[in-house]
C-alpha cells in the first residue's frame, strides 16, 4: 500500500499531518445495548473495511492497528512497532452472529499466506483472528476447522488465531476510504491480486455466504459421499464406516463440519448403520418429511452443510425413544484426544472420564 501512496505525495502531506485517535480496550462486549465487538488482520485495511461495512448487523467498522509492542502507532510507525493493520468492529449479535463475520473474513483474505497478504509483504501486512474472549477463540478455531476441511487451498491454513491486544484506530483519512476515494480504492484493489484470487477460490461465495460448487463436491467427496449427501443415497448396511465403530468423540458433516451426533447417543440398533438416540447440537439437525418407497418417512438433513444425513425413527431407546439412522458416508468422526485441535473443544469436557 506504501507504494501506492507514494504516487499520491501533494494528497497525503497535508493528512498525514492529522493526529491518532484514542486507542480502544479489549472486551467482547462493546459498550451499550448488548453490542459486540470483533477484531480482524487481513492485510491492507481498506480493503478489509469495505466487505464488512456492508454486512447487515455491523454498526461500525474502524480500521487501525493492533498486535504491536508500542503505544499510539501512527501509519509511519506501525509496522517498526510490530503492529499489523486491523479492522475493529462493533455489531449487533442479533442481527449477525461472530460466525457468520468469521465466515465474510475467510472470503477475503488468503489463509495460506503468512508472509503478507497479496502484493503487500511483510508481517505489517498478515492475516489474524483477534479474540476478546474464550467464546471468540473456540468459534475462531472451529471455523478454521471447518475451513481447512474444505479443502479449498492447495497450501494449509496458517491464519493464526490470537488474543486481542489494544486496537488503535488509524489516521482520519484512512477511516471510510473506499467512499472517500472509490476509484483509487478500485485501482488499488485490482492491482493488488486480492480480487482476482477471492473470485478463483470463492466465486459467488465471496459475500459470506455458505455454499460448494459441484465441481468443488464432486472434487472433495468420494463417490459414495456425494451419492448419499448430495443425492440422498444410502449406503450398505453392516459395510460402511461408523457402524461398529466404539471410540469415544463426536460425528460431524464430512461437507460442513458442523457438530451433529456423540459417540455418548450412540447404540447398537441391530440395523448395520450408525444410530444415535438424540444429535449433540439440536439444530444441527434438520426434520423433513419425506415420501418415497410408498411410505412417509422422516428425512434429517444438516442445517449448514443440508446434507442427506438419513432418517428418524420412533423405535430408539427410552427416555427418548428415538433412532437416528446416519449414513456413515454423510459423517467424519473426530475422536475425543482430538476434538481441541480440531476446533471443537467445547465439547471436549463431555469426554473427561473416557
Amino acid at each position: 500500500m506504501k507504494t501506492i501512496l507514494s504516487i499520491w505525495p501533494v494528497f497525503f502531506f497535508v493528512l498525514l499531518a492529522l493526529g491518532v485517535c484514542k486507542a480502544s480496550g479489549s472486551s467482547a462486549q462493546a459498550s451499550g445495548g448488548g453490542q459486540g465487538r470483533a477484531m480482524f488482520a487481513g492485510g491492507c485495511f481498506w480493503c478489509m473495511e469495505k466487505p464488512f461495512a456492508e454486512l447487515a448487523g455491523v454498526l461500525s467498522v474502524t480500521v487501525g492497528y493492533a498486535g504491536g509492542r508500542t503505544e499510539k502507532p501512527t501509519y509511519e510507525t506501525y509496522a517498526a512497532g510490530g503492529h499489523v493493520e486491523a479492522v475493529e468492529l462493533i455489531f449487533d449479535p442479533a442481527r449477525v452472529s461472530y460466525g457468520e463475520l468469521l465466515a465474510l473474513f475467510w472470503r477475503q483474505i488468503d489463509p495460506t499466506d503468512s508472509g503478507g497478504q497479496f502484493a503487500d509483504r511483510g508481517h505489517a501486512y498478515s492475516a489474524a483472528v483477534f479474540y476478546l474472549d474464550e467464546a471468540q477463540r473456540r468459534e475462531a478455531e472451529k471455523s478454521r476447522a471447518e475451513l481447512a476441511a474444505r479443502k479449498l487451498f492447495a497450501s494449509p491454513v496458517v491464519t493464526p488465531i490470537v488474543p486481542a491486544t489494544t486496537f488503535y484506530p488509524a489516521e482520519e483519512y484512512h477511516q471510510g476510504y473506499y467512499r472517500k476515494n472509490p476509484i483509487r480504492y478500485k485501482l488499488y484493489r485490482a492491482g493488488s491480486g486480492r480480487d482476482r484470487f477471492l473470485a478463483s477460490v470463492w466465486g459467488e461465495e465471496r459475500g459470506g455466504g455458505k455454499k460448494w460448487s459441484e465441481a468443488e463436491l464432486r472434487a472433495r467427496l468420494t463417490p459414495l459421499q456425494y451419492q448419499v449427501t448430495r443425492q440422498a443415497g444410502t449406503e450398505p448396511p453392516f459395510r460402511n464406516e461408523h457402524w461398529d465403530n466404539k471410540r469415544a468423540g463426536i460425528y460431524v458433516d464430512v461437507v460442513s463440519g458442523e457438530p451433529l451426533f456423540s459417540s455418548l447417543d450412540k447404540f447398537d440398533s441391530g440395523t448395520g448403520w450408525p444410530s444415535f438416540s438424540r444429535p449433540l447440537v439440536a439444530e444441527n439437525v434438520v426434520e423433513r418429511e419425506e415420501k418415497s418407497l410408498f411410505m412417509t418417512r422422516t428425512e434429517v438433513r444438516s442445517r449448514e452443510g443440508d446434507s442427506h444425513l438419513g432418517h428418524l425413527f420412533a423405535d430408539g431407546p427410552p427416555p427418548g425413544g428415538l433412532r437416528y439412522c446416519i449414513n456413515s458416508a454423510a459423517l467424519r468422526f473426530v475422536p475425543a484426544e482430538e476434538l481441541r485441535r480440531e476446533g471443537y473443544g467445547e465439547f471436549a469436557g463431555s469426554f473427561a472420564g473416557e
